[in-house]
């Protein structure tokens, strides 16, 4: 079918929706769905952005869709990557098929690009030695658009070094990139373009008319002639000091008191004297260069600062022998004439230009200048440029091969998430399978920082564990956080061990890192209080266990520190009386009440149970299911609201995606997710466990003797007194034997009233 450019008015779309995940999604079966994109309200696409890395998708094809090349696609970069592959295409039908390699005949000749793109693919194949196929690959498009990229002119605007048959072109082209740096060219080589070679000339240029400035005032800006930059790097290095020094010294000779605080006190030399001291030490440098006396011009040769010796030595040769005569010593006016006849050099220094080709030297950058490597260059780069029409060609083959093998899946994870939820393909964020507790999770996502995605996912109220993956046989490594949604999270924890396939099939070690808990399953939330209940009662035991034997370690350590404070050790005839404790009358009746209490508690038990099993053994049933409902209603109801909650929007939002919709992950979608493992079928299954623990039915014993003992004493009247009245023995007694009266009063009275029966 053929689909009316953007431009012209096109009549309203009629959609499909299908229902998945709690939400309305719209099906995109035809070429005309994939093409109307744009008329289709945003609020109902499943994503609005989705990254282009940490995804199972193409790469190259997501570089190509993300035209502002900011790591993500958005629904408008979607929708003009259809549209214009669609009308590359005669049938935009194509684009739903998904498959890899594009029928020349199916190419849209009709419009000036579709011929452009048809002619580059017969080349293409031509080129390949497969000038009679009629369906050029993704594979055969890539491997030719590798080839053009490798040839020295491929169409850029980028020339390498290699581009230039000389040598002495080849040596300028490498140091206009060292110059003024590189592009890629589409090989992935540095080189240079027209924008990199004006850079290079122009700066050039400027260093040569800055040197030439410097020449046609030689006497002024070059006092001591080509030793001038010299003199005034020295001077420049001391003359911070070398002014302190004056001025101190003009300080001293207007006040002579400060003469010794201008040298510094005692105190500081006593400080400095406490450490070990080097020439170059901080503390010394501090100090003033030369000792204050007022008037007194600067010695060059001693009693310098230790610490600036050395630089005043320099100074003295390259500053001041050039332009006042080798010296010994410097006054204040000899010292403002120097900086005088080093100013103009100074100025110069600051207009500086030109300064990233200052190391090729004014030799080189005149040489240069001179030569035709500007010209050169040039043609070189125009010749590249005039390949540029084919280059666009063949890029363009390799585009819509890959729009047309890969467009469907993207759309299909992002408009929708048919692939999610359809049980065939996995999406696009499917990382792979994560096997673990005897669960496999299909649900794993690539997670590049857990800490920062955990922040954001957990509002998703699923339980996640993020899995580091290795896989040892080249230390590659992953990160994922992968979804359980059946089972039970009893045997998960930080540090346990699994294995997890991604979508190649390669297999990683993995391990838990992090967990955020949330509920699994409604069979976790049944079972959850029978097993805190079991839990309580196992930490009451060790608790109780663990002070009995603190209180037993407590009394032998009392007796051996007594015995080895009396310096021998009980002997056999020194017998041991022991004084029996008394017992609390208030403690003996409150045991009498609690085992009274527990009595009645089983006694009303077993009356229950019997006028259960009375009822029928369906009453008895009922009865125990209407326990557990009881018990496990709570937990159910509460697990089931949440689990119906269950949103993958902010897992994938932590990722980068911009999802649109409720993702639900309900029960039976959990279901799927997370499989548990069962025997296949028709297996058989041996129940024989010779390594089984033997065990005796202690508990079912204690059980059975207990409720005797408190039925024989109920049974005898003696519970009585502890008891409510409805549940005291004599009370049911005699209300069964007054039960048991009034029946047989009634059956009398009725077989008397009854009339004889004629013979």
């Amino acid at each position: 079918m053929q689909i009316p450019p953007a431009s012209a008015p096109r009549p309203p779309h009629l959609w499909q929706f299908f229902r998945a995940g709690g939400f309305d999604q719209v099906k995109l079966q035809t070429g005309a769905d994939l093409m109307n994109l744009d008329q289709l309200d945003q609020k109902l696409w499943v994503a609005l952005a989705c990254p282009t890395a940490g995804i199972e998708f193409d790469s190259k094809t997501a570089a190509l869709i993300d035209t502002d090349a900011d790591g993500r696609i958005r629904a408008q970069e979607l929708i003009a990557a259809i549209r214009w592959a669609g009308s590359m295409l005669k049938n935009a039908d194509d684009l739903v098929t998904g498959r890899d390699g594009v029928s020349l005949s199916a190419i849209n000749d009709s419009i000036p690009e579709g011929r452009q793109i048809l002619g580059s693919a017969r080349v293409i194949l031509r080129q390949l030695g497969k000038a009679e196929a009629g369906v050029i690959t993704v594979a055969d498009a890539a491997a030719a658009t590798q080839s053009f990229a490798n040839t020295v002119f491929n169409g850029d605007g980028v020339i390498l070094p290699e581009s230039a048959d000389d040598t002495a072109i080849q040596q300028v082209v490498r140091e206009a990139m060292a110059a003024v740096g590189s592009v890629m060219d589409r090989s992935g080589k540095p080189g240079i373009d027209a924008v990199k070679l004006e850079e290079f000339f122009g700066e050039l240029t400027r260093f040569d008319a800055w040197v030439s400035a410097s020449e046609s005032e030689a006497t002024k800006i070059l006092p001591a002639g080509p030793a001038t930059a010299a003199a005034a790097a020295a001077m420049q290095a001391v003359k911070a000091k070398i002014d302190d020094y004056f001025g101190r010294c003009r300080l001293a000779a207007f006040e002579g008191r400060l003469s010794l605080l201008l040298n510094r006190t005692e105190d500081d030399y006593k400080a400095l004297l406490t450490k070990d001291l080097t020439v170059s030490a901080q503390e010394v440098s501090g100090f003033p260069l030369s000792r204050i006396v007022p008037g007194q011009p600067l010695s060059l040769v001693t009693g310098l600062n230790p610490a600036h010796a050395a630089a005043i030595a320099v100074f003295r040769s390259a500053s001041v022998a050039p332009l006042l005569g080798d010296r010994e010593s410097l006054a204040e006016e000899e010292w403002q004439t120097l900086q005088y006849r080093l100013a103009p050099h100074t100025a110069w220094l600051g207009t500086k230009a030109g300064v990233r080709v200052e190391t090729l030297g004014i030799v080189r950058v005149r040489h240069i200048l001179q030569s035709s490597a500007r010209s050169v260059i040039a043609t070189l780069i125009a010749r590249d440029q005039e390949l540029e029409p084919e280059a666009s060609g063949v890029a363009s083959v390799e585009k819509l091969v890959r729009f047309h093998r890969d467009l469907i899946v993207l759309a299909t994870n992002f408009v929708n998430f048919r692939d999610l939820y359809d049980g065939g393909s996995p999406a696009i964020f499917q990382a792979g399978t994560l096997f673990l507790d005897q669960r496999s999770c299909s649900l794993c996502i690539t997670v590049v920082d857990p800490a920062k995605h955990a922040v954001m996912a957990s509002l998703a109220g699923a339980y996640l564990a993020y899995v580091e993956c290795v896989r040892k046989a080249n230390s590659q490594k992953m990160t994922v956080v992968a979804i359980f949604s059946q089972g039970d999270d009893e045997n998960l924890m930080v540090g346990r061990n699994g294995v997890f396939y991604d979508r190649k099939g390669l297999d990683y070690d993995a391990t838990i890192t992090k967990i955020v808990a949330n509920p699994i399953s409604l069979r976790q939330a049944f079972w959850q209080p029978y097993k805190r209940f079991v839990r309580w009662v196992e930490e009451q035991i060790a608790k109780r266990a663990a002070e009995a034997d603190a209180a037993a370690n407590q009394k032998l350590t009392a007796a051996a520190t007594a015995v080895v404070s009396k310096g021998g050790a009980p002997t056999a005839a020194t017998p041991t009386v022991s004084v029996p404790p008394k017992v609390d009358i208030g403690t003996v009746a409150a045991l009498g009440v609690a085992f009274g209490a527990i009595g009645g508690f089983f006694s009303a038990v077993a009356t229950l149970g019997k006028d259960l099993w009375l009822q029928g053994a369906f009453a008895m049933v009922g009865a125990i299911l209407g326990i557990m409902v009881l018990i496990s209603g709570p937990s159910l109801v509460m697990t089931y609201i949440k689990l119906r909650k269950r949103n993958l929007g902010p897992i994938l939002d932590a990722n980068g995606w911009a999802v649109n919709a409720k993702a639900r992950i309900n029960v039976p979608f959990g279901t799927r997710l997370t499989a548990i493992a069962e025997l296949p079928p028709g297996s058989t299954r041996d129940l024989v466990d010779p390594f089984e623990e033997t065990r005796r039915p202690w508990r079912l014993y204690l059980v059975l003797a207990l409720t005797a003992y408190v039925g024989w004493r109920w049974s005898a009247g003696r519970l009585d007194s502890d008891l409510p009245e409805r549940l005291r023995y004599s009370h049911v007694f005699q209300s069964k034997s007054e039960k048991i009266g009034k029946d047989a009063a009634q059956t009398e009275t009725n077989s008397l009233a009854k009339p004889a029966q004629s013979p």
